[in-house]
């Protein structure tokens, strides 16, 4: 919890350091990254994240990860770029041949261009793309373009209006993305999420990049000099040698937190270990469709799952408890609350069940 800013939270300036620590954003639903944001920085405002994306330029929205829509580090998009670089064609999520070729149209179109979907799909028309590959790239889930984001020919400029907009990376940032071997990339997140995710397993880095445990266990292998491995009630994990002291000195903390849909904690969770979730309740937060719950954090535990709905002046938060808490988590609920409400921009009316 505290390399995830959930004990001791972070400063606004901080904002892309913490999206860098933890490794990008889920970014399906834009509320849910500034909720993540304001759980872990203190003073955030509502338009930190915004403005963050498009006048400083200092996050980038783009498909990454999971083939899914995430928020990362303009600093060292140029690295995530590289390591993204480790799907090859033929396998999910790069199946589709026609994919390939439009993406370097794509590259082409973008540069120096802010273009909406439709306007993508005219660009890329006149410099030879065939009916197939601009049906492809119309799709509402993101359809072929997620591998020309994966190349780094793509990313999100600001909407106009309600219609999304798309620039390319070298255009859009002040300084070009930089890129690394896709090994030594992918070998360097390796490491920063078993900083920020470990102890973890093969299957858990797996699921958080989207690979398979195969593939997982030998990306783990060719960092293995820098691992060490510990067991914990009786399964056996990984974890950076350089903060296994840190672990061993540190002190429980009663502590509640509210998380939001698609936080990066319950993302990103081992979802077979009972200290963190009973295994009863896994499927009222990791839903069908890929939904990931809004959820109650007690001292690492998720203990609950919650809704917030916004009408006028009032912010009304509904909380479901899994189980009976400690009377001394009652008083940090209605504080977390408070703050949620705060940022959302209203008045607390709280019920907890």
């Amino acid at each position: 919890m505290r390399r995830h800013y959930l004990i001791e939270r972070a400063s606004p300036d901080d904002l892309a350091a913490v999206v860098g620590r933890l490794c990008g954003l889920h970014a399906q639903v834009m509320s849910s990254v500034d909720l993540a944001l304001s759980a872990r920085i203190d003073g955030l405002e509502k338009e930190a994240v915004a403005e963050a994306l498009w006048r400083r330029r200092t996050l980038v929205k783009m498909w990454a990860m999971r083939a899914t829509l995430h928020v990362l580090p303009a600093a060292n998009l140029g690295t995530w770029i590289a390591g993204l670089g480790i799907w090859k064609p033929g396998g999910w999520p790069l199946k589709n041949p026609e994919a390939g070729p439009l993406s370097r149209f794509i590259d082409r179109a973008l540069r120096g261009k802010i273009l909406t979907r439709t306007q993508l799909a005219a660009a890329v028309t006149k410099l030879g793309a065939t009916p197939e590959m601009v049906e492809g790239m119309l799709g509402s889930w993101g359809g072929y373009l997620k591998q020309a984001s994966f190349s780094g020919y793509l990313c999100f400029a600001p909407n106009d209006k309600q219609e999304a907009r798309f620039t390319h990376p070298a255009t859009w940032l002040r300084k070009p993305p930089v890129r690394l071997d896709h090994d030594k990339a992918f070998d360097l997140f390796t490491t920063r999420y078993l900083g920020t995710y470990g102890p973890a397993t093969a299957r858990d880095l797996g699921h958080w990049w989207g690979i398979n445990q195969g593939a997982a266990k030998r990306r783990l292998a060719a960092v293995g000099d820098m691992t060490t491995e510990v067991t914990i009630e009786g399964e056996r994990y990984l974890m950076l040698t350089t903060d296994v002291a840190a672990l061993a000195s540190t002190k429980p903390v009663n502590v509640v937190r509210l998380l939001p849909a698609f936080d990066q904690w319950v993302v990103c969770a081992s979802r077979r270990v009972p200290a963190l979730l009973d295994p009863k309740y896994r499927q009222r937060i990791y839903r069908l469709q890929g939904w990931v719950s809004p959820v109650l954090l007690v001292n690492g535990h998720m203990a609950g799952v919650w809704k917030h709905e916004h009408k006028g002046r009032t912010v009304s938060v509904e909380i479901s408890l899994f189980a009976k808490l400690p009377r001394w988590t009652r008083t940090q609920i209605a504080t977390e609350a408070e703050r949620l409400a705060a940022f959302v921009g209203g008045d607390l009316k709280l019920k907890i069940l």
